[in-house]
């Protein structure tokens, strides 16, 4: 498909689009299958690693909630700072899926500094330079995804991928779980074990992943960060990102939903069975939520979302004990699922196809610079006024991204 830039004098790059006739997640192209296992072991090595990495920092190493905060929020401030540099070059270049194994190579290559750390500050690296491979992959392979789908299916692809994702989510956990209890809770041990996967999903983006056709005699964006370009992303597509970053100070780091459940009395061993129950209510509710994007509105599908997350807030901020955490956490996972990949194929539909990376990389920019913010209000009110402070922000916050929706629902029915 040729387009050309507003002047109408330069052509740029874009994907062959084909359109699909609807049939279930059957009709899927076999790269979205790929990069959502792909996703699925990268998350079980990391899930393995950071569902015991806060409770190991704040138990064994004496960091405090506030230093944990901080950390998670500029290493995933870091990763989305990358994503816009990484994003835009896949535009230049037109090779996403280089880039996206770069990224999945260097999140691989830091997993086995994890149990050799002896220190807050080897930590601290390994988290870095895990985030910085985080960043160079995320922006191409959300692109890619878009690309390699026929538009009609473009919710469920992303809410398929999301699926996987999740899926590895949870069954990192729960392998941290089973290997804490085999080990007599051994972190380092866990941290190795949690190497495999990584690599195995570098192999498979290698081999099964493969870049979409491009239309033959098109020039590709030279400068996707100019302010000419940065402007042919239009009003719509910066309504969505500003509605998003007012979401992200709702929903800080899933950290915190591990230290919930150590103050309701969960066991070591068993705390990352919060981010199990969390994988398990976002994994069945991603591909429904997309699916039903692609067939009704989806700003109401993430109306849907922010309310989950309302109930789920106030819920870990009131209702007690463990029978609380419980619902509170399915609550958060269900919100995860009605959310992540909405926001991701609004991001595609507004976005020009050759943009898509610079679209999704300053998407992943402001959330993530957004996501520093709230993870350190999130821990200074956890230190300060206990966890119904943070969680009690966290409904505010999804309540204004709530007016924001209220806003681009309007702004589309004026057209």
């Amino acid at each position: 498909m040729k387009t050309t830039d507003p002047s109408g004098d330069t052509p740029v790059t874009a994907p062959v689009e084909e359109t699909s006739t609807r049939n279930g997640w059957r009709s899927m192209p076999g790269g979205i299958w790929a990069l959502g296992f792909v996703s699925m072991l990268m998350d079980i090595s990391s899930e393995m690693i950071h569902a015991l990495l806060p409770l190991y920092m704040v138990t064994v190493l004496g960091t405090s909630v506030l230093a944990v905060g901080l950390i998670e929020g500029i290493a995933e401030a870091t990763a989305s700072i990358t994503k816009v540099f990484s994003g835009a070059l896949s535009d230049r270049l037109g090779k996403r899926k280089l880039l996206a194994a770069l990224g999945y190579g260097l999140g691989a290559l830091s997993k086995p500094i994890f149990p050799l750390a002896g220190s807050l500050d080897w930590l601290t690296g390994a988290r870095f330079i895990d985030r910085i491979g985080k960043g160079i992959r995320g922006a191409p392979r959300d692109a890619l995804v878009a690309d390699i789908t026929p538009p009609d299916i473009r919710g469920a692809a992303f809410g398929l991928r999301q699926t996987l994702d999740t899926v590895g989510a949870f069954l990192g956990p729960m392998l941290a779980i089973g290997l804490m209890w085999l080990t007599a809770n051994h972190y380092q041990t866990v941290f190795w074990v949690a190497v495999i996967p990584a690599f195995l999903a570098v192999a498979v983006l290698l081999v099964f992943v493969h870049e979409p056709r491009q239309a033959q005699g098109t020039r590709r964006v030279r400068a996707p960060l100019s302010r000419r370009e940065l402007a042919r992303l239009g009003a719509g597509y910066w309504w969505v990102v500003g509605v998003a970053s007012v979401f992200t100070l709702a929903r800080f780091s899933e950290a915190f939903l591990i230290l919930r459940g150590q103050a309701v009395g969960l066991e070591p061993m068993w705390a990352p069975a919060v981010l199990v129950l969390m994988g398990v209510a976002y994994s069945l509710s991603a591909y429904p939520a997309g699916a039903l994007s692609d067939r009704v509105s989806r700003v109401v599908v993430l109306g849907a979302g922010l309310l989950l997350l309302v109930a789920a807030d106030l819920t870990l901020a009131f209702a007690p004990g463990i029978g609380g955490l419980v619902v509170g956490v399915v609550l958060w996972g269900l919100h995860m699922g009605f959310t992540q990949g909405i926001f991701a194929a609004l991001i595609a539909d507004r976005a020009p196809p050759e943009l898509r990376g610079t679209a999704f990389g300053m998407f992943n920019l402001l959330t993530g610079l957004t996501l520093l913010l709230a993870s350190v209000i999130a821990g200074a009110l956890w230190d300060t006024v206990g966890f119904q402070g943070t969680f009690l922000m966290g409904a505010g916050f999804a309540v204004l991204a709530l007016l924001g929706l209220w806003v681009i629902e309007a702004r589309a029915q004026a057209r």
